[in-house]
């Protein structure tokens, strides 16, 4: 793939639905979902996870991250919408509808399959250290509901728990189960699951939702990489 035309391509897209963060609609009125088999604002490389030989996969001997990976995985096909609606949580452990969700939901969700509840985790970080999160949505305390859906909040957190690893252009510096963050051309805020799966180059596919549900895409340097993390 050229990633010319892919950024090309991946610009007009973001333009019209980018990985906004979530609670970026607030409003009472139904949310215009995006289905998968209608709308796509990415080239998809169309790389189901049930038809990846294993020759086309990266080797994972950590039992927790092949777990974490399988969870993120296994939101391809589950996940078909984008929606980016403030939607009022249970806690712990709340979610939206399984159906749809931001990019921040790959993430949650992936790290839920390995017991780590970022929706309780980044609560209790951010009412304990308000002052160490981003202030650009108005908010005068934390909320349990939106906070760890927002891309900058996740950032901060894995920052300040030591998960941060250098930026880097190099494949072989990002492994099954990292986190990457990217800056979308629009200037918006993207974030994606590494996962154990290759694509013809050899870049390994990102889990992510950028508009058309939950995609494994070979999208790794498609955007200016802004964060690494590595979890487990």
């Amino acid at each position: 793939m050229r990633f010319n035309k892919l950024r090309t391509f991946l610009a007009l897209g973001a333009l019209l639905a980018s990985c906004r963060d979530a609670g970026s609609q607030v409003n009472n009125s139904a949310p215009s979902l995006q289905n998968a088999s209608s709308q796509r604002n990415t080239v998809s490389l169309e790389v189901a996870a049930t038809s990846v030989n294993s020759s086309d996969r990266i080797a994972v001997s950590n039992p927790k991250v092949a777990k974490l990976v399988a969870a993120a995985v296994a939101q391809y096909g589950e996940t078909v919408y984008y929606d980016p609606s403030y939607v009022r949580l249970g806690y712990p452990n709340g979610d939206v509808p399984k159906d749809r969700g931001v990019c921040s939901d790959v993430v949650i969700r992936a790290l839920r399959g390995v017991g780590i509840d970022l929706q309780v985790a980044v609560h209790e970080d951010m009412r304990a250290h308000w002052n160490a999160y981003p202030k650009l949505w108005n908010l005068r305390r934390p909320d349990a509901n939106i906070d760890h859906r927002r891309v900058a909040n996740l950032m901060t957190y894995f920052a300040r728990g030591g998960d941060a690893l250098p930026v880097s252009s190099t494949v072989d510096s990002y492994q099954p189960g990292d986190l990457v963050a990217w800056r979308l051309d629009s200037g918006r805020l993207h974030i994606g699951v590494v996962t154990d799966q290759l694509a013809p180059n050899r870049n390994p596919l990102i889990a992510h939702n950028i508009g058309a549900g939950v995609q494994l895409e070979d999208v790794l340097f498609a955007w200016k990489i802004i964060g690494h993390y590595r979890v487990i």
